[in-house]
Formats: C-alpha cells, sequence, structure tokens
C-alpha cells in the first residue's frame, strides 16, 4: 500500500508520480458538504492524494462561489493533497469561470465535436490553463451514458481511435487524457458481459508514449448496494458497472493515472440513506442521515484508492 508521506505536490507533480509508479488517482465527484468530507478524510486516511470532481450539474446545484469556498475551508489543515476539478466542462466559458475561481484541473469535454472542433477548443482552453498554472484533461472518444450533463446513446458511443488520440495530445498540449475503451457513465454499463477493450488501450499508449490517461465510467455497481436500495423500496433493475479485477490491472499494468468514479458514490449515498430512514422511523435529524452516509461513502473511496493501486 503507497503511502504518500505527508508532502503537498501539486497536481502536476501528483501526476508525474502515478506515471513512474503505476497507480490511478481516484477522483470522485461530490455534490454536498458530506460528499467532500467524506472523499477527503479518506485521502487522509489512506495517505494518498484525492481528486474532488464536480459537474457543471453540481455547479449549478451548490453554486461555484460556494463549492469553491466549502473546498479551500475543508483543505486548510489537510497533509495529502487534494484537489479541485471541473468534470466534463462542455465550453471554454465554464472552463475559464472553473479557472479564475481557484479551481487545480480542468476538464475541457469536446467528445461530442467533431474531431477538429473538439482540437481547437481544446487548445484554447489549454492556452488560458497555461497562464494560470491549471492542469488540464482532454477527452477522445466517445463514452455512453447517462450522467449529470452527458447524454450519449449506445449508438453514438465511440472507442478512441489510437492514431487521433496522438494527434490529439500533440496538438492540444493537454496534461492528460479521457480514452473510450467499452466504460459507460451512470449505472446501466453494460447489456452482457462487461468487457473492456484492453486492445485498444494498448495501441492508444503505443502511440501516445507514456503520458497520462484518464479513465471514465469505472464504476462497480456493487450487487449487493442495488439489492440494498431494492430492499428499501428502491426500483434499480439490471445495473451493472465494471469488474474491480479490470480496474485494478489497468492501473497497475497501463498508463491510467485518474479513474473517475461518480455512480459508486451516488448508489452509497441513497443506500445508507435508504437504511437509516427504514431503521430510524422515528429520527427527525438530518444530520444522523447524512452523517451515516458520509461514513460509508468514506470506506467506499478508501477502498477505491487500495483498488486503483492494483488491490483486490
Amino acid at each position: 500500500m503507497l503511502k504518500f508521506g505527508g508532502n503537498m505536490d501539486t497536481i502536476f507533480v501528483s501526476f508525474e508520480k502515478a506515471l513512474k509508479k503505476h497507480y490511478a488517482i481516484g477522483a470522485f465527484n461530490f455534490y454536498n458538504l458530506e460528499t467532500l468530507q467524506a472523499i477527503l478524510e479518506a485521502g487522509e486516511e489512506m495517505g494518498m492524494p484525492v481528486i474532488c470532481s464536480v459537474s457543471e450539474g453540481a455547479l449549478k446545484y451548490m453554486g461555484i462561489d460556494a463549492t469553491v469556498v466549502l473546498f479551500d475551508a475543508l483543505v486548510q489543515k489537510k497533509k495529502y493533497p487534494a484537489f479541485l476539478h471541473l468534470d466534463h466542462g462542455k465550453s471554454f466559458e465554464i472552463c475559464k469561470r472553473a479557472i479564475d475561481s481557484g479551481f487545480d484541473s480542468v476538464m475541457i469535454d469536446g467528445s461530442s465535436l467533431t474531431f477538429e472542433e473538439n482540437v481547437n477548443l481544446t487548445k484554447k482552453v489549454v492556452k488560458y490553463a497555461n497562464k494560470n498554472g491549471v492542469f488540464v484533461e482532454g477527452e477522445i472518444g466517445t463514452l455512453s451514458g447517462i450522467e449529470d450533463t452527458v447524454e450519449v446513446s449506445a449508438n453514438g458511443a465511440r472507442y478512441t481511435n489510437p492514431i487521433e488520440a496522438n494527434y490529439f495530445v500533440k496538438a492540444t498540449g493537454v496534461n492528460s487524457v479521457a480514452v473510450a475503451i467499452g466504460t459507460s457513465h451512470g449505472a446501466y454499463k453494460f447489456k452482457g458481459e462487461p468487457k473492456l477493450r484492453f486492445d485498444i488501450l494498448a495501441l492508444i499508449e503505443k502511440e501516445i508514449g507514456k503520458f497520462p490517461i484518464v479513465l471514465h465510467g469505472a464504476s462497480s455497481i456493487d450487487g449487493k448496494i442495488i439489492k440494498q436500495i431494492n430492499s428499501r423500496g428502491g426500483k434499480i433493475k439490471n445495473a451493472k458497472g465494471v469488474l474491480p479485477n479490470d480496474i485494478a490491472k489497468i492501473c497497475k499494468e497501463h498508463n491510467v493515472c485518474k479513474v473517475n468514479v461518480d455512480t459508486d458514490i451516488r448508489l452509497t449515498f441513497i443506500a445508507s440513506l435508504r437504511k437509516t430512514l427504514k431503521a430510524s422511523p422515528s429520527e427527525i435529524d438530518p444530520r444522523v442521515f447524512l452523517g451515516e452516509a458520509k461514513e460509508e461513502i468514506k470506506e467506499l473511496v478508501k477502498n477505491k484508492i487500495k483498488l486503483f493501486q492494483g488491490e483486490i
């Protein structure tokens, strides 16, 4: 089990270490105080950096100024690196606002555009980010599924072309690149058996060399959590995620330096709320319900950190 040693590396150095030592930094989406607390506390207890991701949808819910203030207040006394990241920014304007507001990292998602448009938009964001010392993630290829403002049908999904990936990385100057190798957003990732295209990932790495790769849509969708939700009034059917063994292999054997987790956090949060509501029908203190959810999310994040180091 790796530990960072209590230093406060920049996000650039953190990615360099992950690439060199073959592990991935967990990028965990948050939506409120409790989910952010859980992510930060898990990183501290594991002695590892964490990326705290916020989508455009979550920013609309919390407000970008409040999000930054909350993050800054909670990280002040932390011993290990934690970074605020914009997830799936769809425009130059939202990326610029995140950069101006003090985000450490932004993702510009031009994957729904033509290849040329994606390159040009990403270059524009990179140019602005470089002036402000902000890390930029781009995306080439398209994942299917639904997540906040991202919605792509199965027919609209497209695996990453290794040749295009090489050109994209060189032409845009991004610091990392998200690729599509069979994962998808949301709780319904696969109709049949889960299958990732390790062959495509290997070809991408051959083309772009030793460069930080990002994996989106990597939630495992624990069957036990689904059963807990459904046994207490939920109606989540046929949910299926990425096999933990596949994620561990990708992190240990490839150049994947960042793995995104969103749906697993949502499911854990909802499962905990349903459990506590049923177990304590007379309870009226929201802190009881939210506190329990926070603790369960923290355990989830800690287990993901282990997984992203190749541990099952």
